[in-house]
């Protein structure tokens, strides 16, 4: 995987760069729109491309692993093949979902041994096994097995917990070494760094993960409930450490804000639920701030929905309109809002790396932080 750095804003550390893989080029920085079973919920692959228009999205290990299952997704030629998308795809290793499972999952050396969430059946994850899946399903840029600390979590066991996702991640590479591609096309490696919100662990493993010299690295355990102080002050120094001509990507993060100021903190890749959960909910994000399109206020309404977007339904339809749908509970409302919030999204990001090329990122990024802290 070629990575090549661009452009460096010089008050802040943000970077804008390109990534190269089989199936495209990856400007960043980027959100990856989460497709966890295949599918970006609510979302045709037609408005994924052409309105919404990511340069990669993710997809989950655990998921499909369970459903449709990995022989399934094998058979068909691999993921892009079985869901019909022809661009850059990530799968992360399912080490998150294990951990949301925390009521059925037993960790240990070996592996996760743990219960599906749908229909109870055992199922082991190893690092070796997760590696083999991940070449199975076929995705571009797959993530080492890792174990994601919860939030509060004492120092002595994220130590043990860092040190295990350390062996792992050795276990990761030694079986990639024996387990050859399934498809024609390469698959490039992420490991992730652990260690809570303790800086000396996130030192001590960021340094270990940037020893391995794989194609990019990535930050896990920062969305799990911390404060967003305390998200910064570990991007923060683990950016410090990870070698600037790799990726770096923030696992499962997350708001608007939380973008920005990440990637003023050097973070090139994101994934988060947020903009397709929250507009199922009826919450839009915009440029500038929040809106609750249940509110009674969206009644009478009839403007545009946002003047600024950059997909269709932005401009197509009124808040009037789509508050009506969400009162009426068509699900027509919730996809409507899902394609705006993941446009806006992208378009957020596309507007930093524009900034950041321009030279006046910092700038532009204060001012929209708080314009986007409001709620109308």
């Amino acid at each position: 995987m070629a990575f090549k750095l661009a452009h460096t804003d010089p008050q802040t550390k943000a970077r804008a760069g390109t990534m190269t893989t089989d199936h495209g080029v990856i400007e960043t920085p980027i959100f990856m729109p989460v497709g966890t079973v295949a599918s970006v919920k609510g979302v045709h692959q037609k408005e994924l491309r052409e309105e919404i228009d990511p340069d990669i999205i993710l997809g989950n290990t655990y998921h499909l692993f369970l459903r449709p299952r990995t022989p399934i997704i094998k058979a068909a030629g691999g993921l892009h093949k079985f869901m019909g998308w022809d661009r850059n795809i990530l799968t992360d290793s399912g080490g998150y979902q294990v951990y949301s499972l925390s009521a059925n999952r037993k960790i240990k050396e070996e592996g996760v041994k743990f219960k599906s969430h749908i229909d109870g059946s055992l199922h082991f994850f190893t690092p070796e096994n997760v590696m083999e899946i991940q070449r199975d399903i076929g995705a571009d840029i797959i993530m080492a097995f890792d174990e994601c600390t919860p939030y509060p979590c004492d120092y002595q066991y994220a130590k043990r917990s860092m040190h295990m996702t350390h062996r792992w991640l050795d276990r990761c590479l030694l079986h990639l070494q024996k387990t050859p591609l399934s498809y024609d096309y390469d698959q490039f490696f992420f490991p992730i760094v652990q260690g809570s919100t303790y800086k000396d662990l996130r030192r001590q493993s960021a340094e270990y993960i940037s020893n391995v010299g794989a194609e990019g690295n990535a930050i896990g355990g920062l969305s799990v409930g911390e404060p967003a102080e305390e998200m910064y002050a570990m991007t923060e120094v683990v950016c410090e450490i990870l070698p600037e001509d790799k990726p770096r990507y923030l696992m499962g993060v997350g708001t608007p804000i939380n973008l920005l100021e990440n990637i003023a903190l050097g973070i090139d890749m994101f994934d988060c639920v947020m903009p397709t959960r929250n507009a199922r909910n009826g919450m839009l994000f915009t440029a500038h701030g929040t809106i609750n399109i249940k509110n009674k206020k969206w009644e009478n309404d009839f403007s545009a929905i946002d003047e600024m977007g950059i997909t269709f339904v932005d401009k197509e339809y009124s808040k009037a309109y789509l508050r009506h749908l969400f009162a009426a509970n068509e699900y027509l409302g919730k996809q409507i809002a899902t394609i705006h919030n993941l446009g806006f999204y992208i378009w957020l990001v596309r507007e930093a790396r524009r900034r950041i090329i321009a030279g006046d990122f910092a700038q532009w990024k204060n001012i929209m932080v708080k314009q986007m802290d409001k709620r109308l």
